[in-house]
């Protein structure tokens, strides 16, 4: 399996374990900590979409070698990516709030519930809020940008068919 199909099958896993996260465990537990595990799956989904898409237009040489870190490849989809495949401007904006929701939660000095939410206070104790309808929407989302995504990068993907199953096919086994 390349590596562009691992990421975009990975985009997927976490994708699914964000949702059923907010959607199953969230309504039982109610327990707004819970929305920051969310929001970092939704994070990871997003990154892992970008990434499969990165890789892939890598694989049929459309882009050069990248370092693999998220600035670079952040990068280099809003500027290679996004006109040639009219991926909306949007995402770029959305994936870059949810990191920065993750960085003023890990800097933040503290925090706590209130109605359902969570609040994220920064060193100056200017308050973020998070809450389950903000994520519910992210989560829109990504599922339509992971979908875009796949859709992009499935295209040519029998050329990478794994040669035992392709074998069979052609035998009939």
């Amino acid at each position: 399996m390349e590596k562009f199909q691992e990421l975009r099958d990975a985009a997927n896993k976490k994708l699914q374990l964000a949702n059923h996260m907010l959607t199953m465990t969230y309504p039982i537990v109610k327990d707004p900590k819970l929305l920051l595990s969310v929001i970092e799956n939704l994070f990871l989904a997003f990154t892992y979409s970008m990434s499969s898409l990165l890789y892939y237009e890598m694989l049929f040489k459309r882009i050069p070698p990248f370092p693999d870190n998220f600035a670079s490849k952040f990068e280099l989809f809003k500027d290679k990516c996004l006109k040639k495949h009219n991926i909306d401007n949007e995402y770029p904006k959305i994936i870059r709030e949810i990191k920065e929701i993750i960085i003023s939660h890990k800097k933040s000095p503290m925090e706590f519930s209130r109605n359902d939410s969570l609040i994220i206070c920064n060193e100056n104790y200017r308050m973020k809020t998070l809450s389950a309808n903000m994520i519910h929407d992210y989560m829109q989302k990504a599922k339509l940008f992971i979908k875009n995504v796949s859709t992009i990068v499935s295209e040519d993907e029998y050329i990478y068919l794994d040669k035992t199953y392709t074998m069979k096919a052609v035998s009939g086994c």
